[in-house]
Formats: structure tokens, sequence, C-alpha cells
């Protein structure tokens, strides 16, 4: 199995790549995990990573300066439907488009648009932004592959101060709550992603990911 980590300028690439690794090791699949900004790299793997964190525009122009990377994503994930898996800004650039600084395109996979969150506590005070933490998990589809061995209510870990708006019902695997519901993982077909940082998750990061590398969409 070969494993594509996109390096778009930004992300805990190297934080990715060592839970990975020990997913691999701990699973004993067969399996080269490789980070690269090749769109070759992209095109010849079995499943495909995408993380980003900092500005949705500042992710996207960081994509787009990679020769043939959006390409080589829409012919892999659209094209030959390899599994696919956007980790925070990753996850973010699924949508349609960005409100972050502008607006800013996205790869158009799910419905909606990242727009800014506006956390109210009971008493409609504003909550801290970012939102930074741990949260727990609401499971909308339990059944979904990547959910297995994942409780309700188990923790994952945020940061961002930008969210998931006018997304399909349908396309939420599990949100969270922060001053009202943000979601926390989308997905449809072979793509998913986490606005919560997998790498940083523990236990339940690494099992999504574990999850990820046998999901046969």
């Amino acid at each position: 199995m070969k494993i594509a980590i996109i390096d778009p300028g930004s992300g805990n690439l190297a934080s990715v790549q060592r839970a990975l690794e020990r997913v691999v090791a701990e699973s004993g699949l067969p399996a080269e995990i490789t980070v690269t900004t090749e769109a070759a790299d992209v095109r010849a793997a079995d499943r495909i990573l995408l993380p980003g964190q900092g500005a949705f525009a500042a992710c996207r122009r960081g994509l787009d300066a990679l020769p043939g990377m959006v390409a080589a994503l829409e012919d892999s994930v659209l094209g030959a439907r390899k599994p696919f898996l956007g980790i925070c800004v990753g996850m973010q650039l699924m949508a349609e488009r960005g409100l972050e600084h502008g607006v800013t395109p996205g790869l158009g996979w799910i419905a909606g648009e990242i727009a800014p969150m506006d956390p109210r506590d009971a008493a409609g005070a504003a909550l801290p932004l970012p939102q930074m933490g741990w949260n727990g998990l609401t499971l909308h589809q339990p059944a979904h592959p990547l959910l297995a061995g994942i409780a309700p209510g188990a923790h994952a870990y945020f940061v961002h101060s930008y969210a998931l708006s006018g997304g399909d019902p349908a396309q939420l695997l599990a949100s969270t709550d922060y001053g009202g519901p943000v979601a926390a993982i989308v997905g449809r077909d072979n793509l998913a992603g986490t606005q919560f940082h997998v790498e940083k998750s523990s236990l339940v990061g690494l099992r999504i990911l574990s999850n990820f590398l046998t999901w046969q969409p």
C-alpha cells in the first residue's frame, strides 16, 4: 500500500507521518508512507491525506502552487475513487468555498462553505476563539467504517476559528458542540475529512487513521 501525505506548505506533516507510522507498525500492514509535493506521487498512491493548518486562502494557494496537484487529486479521488482524508484545513478545502481573508474557492467535494464561527454560551456571551482543546464527538453515522470503534462522546483535539456552514446533513458523520453544533467529520463516497487534528487526538485519532487504512469505500 502506498500512502501519500500532501504537503501544501502548512500542516503538522511530521506529526501526521509519525501517527501513520505507528498505526502501520501496530497493524502490520505493508505500507509505504511518503510526504510529497509531487503530483506523480499522488497518482501512484493507494490512499491520500491532505493536512492543513492556518488560513484557508493560504492553504489553497499552497495547494495550487504545486504543479499538477489539483488535477492529480481530482483524477485520483473523484476519478479513480481512492480513499482520501482531509485534516483540519485540509478538510475545509473539501468545501465549496472559504470566507477567511476574502472568498476563496474550495475543491467543491462537499456542500457548504467555511465561515467564521460565532459561538455563544447559554447566556448569549461570546465564547473564546479559536476553539482550542478537547471536545466530545456526537456520531451522526456511527456505522460509517471510519467511526468503527469510536464511542459516542469520545474526545478529539480541535484548533480552529472557522467551520463548515450550510453543509449537507447526509455528509455529516460527526459533530461537536462549541456554543452550538460544529461539523467535526464530514464525508461521502471515498472521501472524508476531520475538522479536528487526528494526529493530536490520541487513541481516537489513531483509531480513525487505522480505520482509514483499511477502509474499502
